[in-house]
């Protein structure tokens, strides 16, 4: 029995897991923040904690192993006594127990249960796809103090030019009637240029913007040709997640990659942040679905989750 993999499960819905006889896993929300000196972006997360303290079964944990793979609590209960004896005997000869997606257990010099979370896994599913990203330091002020400086050394002065022609006032009557007749044509495309400008500058934003967040946008170096499948309406609540986009073409590239593996994989729809989602099937009850997502992490992709959602 992998028991971090059900502790793990538990940990994206729950804030406190429970492990009888042993302590609890909890989770406390932590807002988004900026690095000052690295200028990098942290995305809201759940850090993690241990409570040697809290081991009084609260039957959340052996009723999900007793549901998952479908055995009698009392014998859950009992498959959960054996590996915490298991874990216990390994820390007291002084190993570190190592949880997959967890993080570490030793004891101190004191006897008690040291904690080291993981930092590879974000447990706040309102952050899922999310990632840190650094951005460089605006430089403006710089350049501003660079110009000062060098108008204090060289001052800029214009001197107008002298001419022997006393004939400008005709070439300045000319020039009137010129820019009156140019200035409307000029200043349309004036405006027309700024909104082009504006609009070019705008798509690069989006387009650098893109390129930073999540794994939402990535590039797919030898995409796989469109294809015409038919395939069976798929139905149920229970939904496993292979991943979400900022781009819908990239999330149509993904569902065409799993079907060619053999998935009946299929977009369900843009999430609360407008990203474009990906499943690899529909299941009719959890414990199919809990079933196959074990396979998929085993075998496929250890960052699967279980959504529960009504998609009708």
């Amino acid at each position: 029995m992998q028991l971090e993999t059900y502790i793990s499960d538990l940990l994206y819905r729950y804030d406190c897991v429970t492990v009888p006889e042993f302590g609890a896993f909890l989770t406390r929300r932590v807002s988004a923040k900026i690095h000052e000196s690295t200028h990098t972006f942290y995305p809201p997360k759940k850090t993690l904690s241990f409570n040697e303290q809290l081991q009084q079964n609260d039957g959340l944990l052996a009723n999900y192993i007793a549901e998952v793979e479908k055995i009698p609590y009392n014998t859950a209960i009992n498959n959960i006594s054996k590996q915490i004896k298991s874990i216990k005997s390994y820390l007291t000869e002084g190993e570190t127990i190592q949880l997959k997606n967890i993080g570490e257990l030793a004891l101190n010099a004191d006897g008690k249960i040291q904690f080291d979370p993981s930092s590879h896994i974000n447990y706040l599913t309102d952050s899922f796809g999310l990632s840190h990203f650094s951005s460089s330091d605006i430089t403006r002020e710089v350049y501003k103090e660079t110009v000062e400086a060098i108008e204090d050394v060289a001052p800029i002065a214009l001197t107008p030019e002298k001419r022997s022609n006393h004939n400008w006032l005709k070439y300045a009557a000319a020039a009137v009637i010129f820019l009156g007749l140019g200035g409307f044509g000029a200043a349309n495309y004036y405006n027309s240029s700024i909104e082009d400008h504006n609009q070019l500058a705008q798509e690069q934003a989006n387009e650098q913007l893109d390129a930073k967040v999540q794994e939402a946008t990535f590039i797919i170096s030898n995409p796989l040709p469109a294809a015409t499948l038919s395939l069976e309406k798929q139905s149920g609540n229970y939904h496993i997640v292979a991943g979400a986009f900022r781009v819908e073409a990239n999330s149509e590239t993904k569902v065409n990659q799993l079907r060619a593996q053999g998935f009946k994989a299929r977009q369900i729809g843009e999430n609360r942040y407008g990203l474009h989602e990906v499943v690899y099937g529909s299941f009719d009850t959890r414990a199919e679905a809990q079933n196959e997502l074990l396979k998929i992490r085993r075998e496929h992709n250890r960052d699967a989750w279980l959504l529960i959602k009504n998609l009708k």
